[in-house]
């Protein structure tokens, strides 16, 4: 069997692969590497020099350097600005929208737009407007502000990266501006003025008590003394039980103890605050003997008529419960796990008190629920530990955020390293890569960043993807497969003008990114656009410029980018959704950009 042919075998069952989703997609792109070695495609003693490949290196630091910023607070000031706009929606939106496009530019997109989530959901809820109107536009502009520079988005690092292989020299940092600036504004104005109009209005899910409707679950339970309870902890009890039903707090002596800190034996009197429906109270009432605390129930007994309205606006008070809400990340440990696979309080010293899917609350045991990307989860956790487990878990807080708390002193020793390893790009003195490895380097190395920080920093699946898929898609063009579709594409442009396969190109480009990694189009789009050009006779910019822009337009679907991920379960969005506002976008670009490129890169 030929080459080409093998080749594009494993390409199609890695495309089905990503489409699918049972498997994430960094141990799709590893198979797919495995696979093509064991095959023959790329040789052995190669299989892995992709990992070591400028752009995987240069997509690390870019990583490192963007949580320097968030950790000196750089963003943080920024942030601070934003909270100020007032309740107009249109200020709310451009101030959002148009902060995480220049954010985006020069540092991870995801990364921007996880710094602004908790703005953007602080702003609906301060100003009751639906987190929906402003999500979507948020994550579309931080994938259009990643077409601006170099850094901005990994698939422009491929591209540069692509074209020095096969020129001897690359993009530029800024070389990407012109086209991708431009597309960025009308992308931006198209979003301000009718994009977030198409957007559903999800209403009412902005505050924690309307998308997981906490309050009506919330019972106090007592501690009696012929409670089968009586001197158990509170691990004893969930053991028993054999089920997860959170604790949120003990209350001893008028004193409220949180769930998660609590590890004394129960004593008679105690009174548990538990997260808890009517099947769950009475598993806790027959296994453990706690019942509805005695002055509750001595109210049910005495209830009169007229009592119920006041009985109704009763509820149990949870202030200081230190709750939070967090969105689970595509790269997150905790996705196809159930709560008790992660261990989360034994392991995190966190209690998961609800989980909230496409804007509602499931209604599932919670021991039961396997956690997909995008899913809200409430939890409860010490404030000093809660945002290292979360982001050992994957997790992305949504709770309001405390500004400016980073290293302040810090902030301009970020921005002057930042500027250094930026000058010394645009002077030619050092490769992209190195320059932005010694940047994050000098900031591990002064404090800027605490190395551990760094290490998490790393995002491990994407760096495994393009370390995989580079040699791949380099196996697509030595089989002579991505000749062998630029053939087929030019039979049929060859009675059309260059512009047409142009276009062609991109939207096949941008509608392979709406269901694959961004970065995984690219390596594979890369090498087509090159035969193209070839077989055309034209220059190779204006192919390879199509594909970087058309490769990070990924606004049909929530699959398509992280960033898309990220605000499905806060906006409360459905798979549909995205198409409302994302195909006039995808027109507008298209429209935008094709002219653009042939002005700026000329065939």
């Amino acid at each position: 069997m030929a080459d080409s042919t093998l080749v594009f075998i494993v390409l199609g069952l890695t495309l089905a692969a990503f489409v699918w989703g049972r498997f994430r997609y960094d141990l799709v792109a590893l198979s797919a590497l495995l696979g093509s070695v064991m095959l023959g495609l790329v040789p052995g003693q190669e299989a892995f020099m992709g990992f070591g490949h400028p752009a995987v290196i240069t997509v690390a630091a870019v990583l490192v350097l963007s949580r320097a910023f968030e950790h000196s607070g750089v963003v943080d000031v920024i942030a601070e600005q934003v909270l100020r706009v007032g309740e107009r929606l249109f200020l709310q939106l451009a101030a959002l929208t148009g902060t995480v496009v220049v954010l985006s530019g020069f540092m991870n997109n995801v990364g921007a737009l996880a710094l602004l989530l908790p703005v953007a959901m602080r702003l609906a809820r301060e100003h009751d407007t639906s987190p929906s109107l402003l999500l979507m536009p948020l994550a579309f502009g931080s994938l259009l502000g990643g077409l601006t520079t170099l850094i901005g988005t990994p698939p422009n690092i491929i591209i540069a990266s692509y074209r020095g292989s096969v020129t001897g020299e690359s993009f530029g940092l800024f070389s990407f501006s012109p086209v991708g600036v431009t597309v960025a504004l009308a992308g931006l104005a198209f979003i301000l003025l009718i994009g977030w109009r198409l957007v559903p209005q999800r209403a009412g899910k902005a505050s924690t008590e309307a998308m997981f409707d906490t309050a009506n679950y919330l019972v106090e339970l007592e501690v009696r003394e012929d409670s089968r309870s009586l001197g158990w902890t509170l691990s004893d009890l969930q053991r028993e039980l054999e089920e997860t039903i959170p604790v949120l707090a003990v209350v001893r002596d008028e004193r409220r103890r949180a769930g998660h800190a609590f590890h004394g034996e129960l004593r008679e009197g105690d009174i548990l605050l538990v997260e808890a429906g009517p099947e769950e109270m009475k598993l806790l009432e027959d296994k453990a003997g706690l019942r509805v605390g005695a002055e509750e129930e001595e109210e049910e007994k005495e209830e009169k008529p007229g009592k119920e309205e006041k009985k109704e606006k009763k509820g149990v008070d949870t202030e200081g419960l230190q709750l939070v809400e967090a969105v689970v990340r595509n790269d997150s440990m905790m996705v196809n796990r159930t709560v008790g696979q992660l261990r989360l309080h034994n392991q995190f010293g966190l209690h998961l008190v609800a989980v909230a899917r496409d804007g509602g609350r499931l209604k599932q045991r919670l021991r039961d629920i396997r956690f997909r990307p995008g899913d809200v989860l409430l939890l409860q956790g010490g404030e000093s530990e809660l945002s290292e487990s979360l982001a050992t878990l994957g997790c992305l807080p949504l709770a309001s955020r405390n500004l400016t708390l980073g290293q302040p002193r810090m902030l301009l020793v970020s921005l002057g390293i930042f500027a250094a390893a930026i000058l010394t790009i645009l002077l030619n003195l050092l490769p992209a890569a190195v320059a932005l490895s010694s940047a994050a380097l000098v900031s591990l190395l002064l404090g800027v960043l605490p190395l551990r920080e760094g290490y998490q920093a790393l995002d491990g699946p994407v760096i495994v993807l393009l370390g995989a898929m580079i040699p791949v898609g380099q196996a697509l063009e030595t089989s002579g497969g991505a000749a062998l579709i630029a053939d087929t594409m030019l039979v049929w442009g060859v009675q059309w003008p260059v512009v047409v396969t142009l276009t062609g190109l991109f939207v096949l480009t941008m509608m392979l990114s709406d269901v694959v990694n961004n970065a995984a189009a690219a390596v594979l789009m890369a090498p087509i656009a090159a035969s193209l050009a070839n077989g055309f006779g034209v220059s190779l910019d204006p192919f390879l410029m199509a594909v970087a822009v058309s490769a990070s337009c990924a606004f049909l679907t929530p699959i398509g980018h992280q960033s898309n991920t990220l605000v499905m379960g806060p906006g409360g969005y459905r798979f549909g959704d995205y198409w409302r506002m994302g195909v006039p976008l995808e027109v507008v670009v298209v429209a935008v950009a094709i002219p653009m490129i042939l002005l700026v890169w000329p065939l």
